[in-house]
């Protein structure tokens, strides 16, 4: 199991390795926009930590070795 903390409402939840983060947002009450569940339109991206570039949620999973893993929620200004 992996502890998966969204912000900027520091909402906790925990997620199994390959789960969708689509459904762990879900899960723990946290909605994330989307809009073609591709990755193509970005509606869906987050900030993980750690990582340079934001993903789309839609099409990512809980990544093994990352406890916990931490998504900031943001939303873009230009969608």
């Amino acid at each position: 199991m992996v502890t998966v903390q969204f912000l900027p409402d520091n909402v906790t939840v925990t997620a199994e390795v390959g789960e969708p983060l689509l459904k762990v947002a879900d899960r723990a009450g946290i909605t994330i926009p989307t809009g073609c569940l591709m990755g193509s339109c970005h509606a869906c991206e987050v900030e993980v930590e750690g990582e340079a570039d934001p993903i789309c949620a839609c099409i990512s999973a809980v990544p093994a070795g990352v406890d916990p893993l931490v998504i900031n929620l943001y939303v873009d200004p230009t969608w």
